[in-house]
């Protein structure tokens, strides 16, 4: 049997504490500092007027040529590293410069509904 997809998290949501360890997201944001010598790169987005970062661990994904202030999608898992907090496993890490980020948040919300929805209406089938 396959693992569950990974699903879309916002930077600020890995940082909160509302992703477990050891389960697989998917998140995006603007590099701001790689750091090759400890496989470690910094995503940043913005929400409303505050900046959130999220650490990602690159070992499995390198070599790869780092672009800094170039957009990127990260899927792996998080895990709670010392010293760091949520940090994200990168499996994936592909450059998606010229995305609408706007666009892209308002998708990610959009899903999130549908299959709250989804749930919803099947819990209701379920209990008639």
């Amino acid at each position: 049997m396959l693992p569950a997809a990974a699903v879309f998290h916002f930077p600020w949501e890995v940082n909160s504490g509302e992703v477990q360890e050891g389960e697989s997201v998917r998140v995006f944001g603007r590099l701001v500092c790689y750091q090759p010598e400890e496989s470690r790169a910094t995503l940043s987005a913005q929400q409303a007027s505050k900046e959130h970062r999220v650490a990602v661990h690159t070992l499995f994904v390198e070599p790869f040529n780092p672009i800094i202030g170039a957009q990127y999608l990260v899927l792996g898992e998080i895990e709670n590293t010392q010293g760091v907090g949520a940090m994200i496993r990168a499996r994936v890490l592909n450059c998606v410069d010229g995305v609408n980020v706007a666009l892209l948040q308002n998708a990610i919300n959009e899903q999130r509904s549908f299959f709250m929805e989804r749930e919803r209406t099947s819990d209701d089938a379920h209990a008639t």
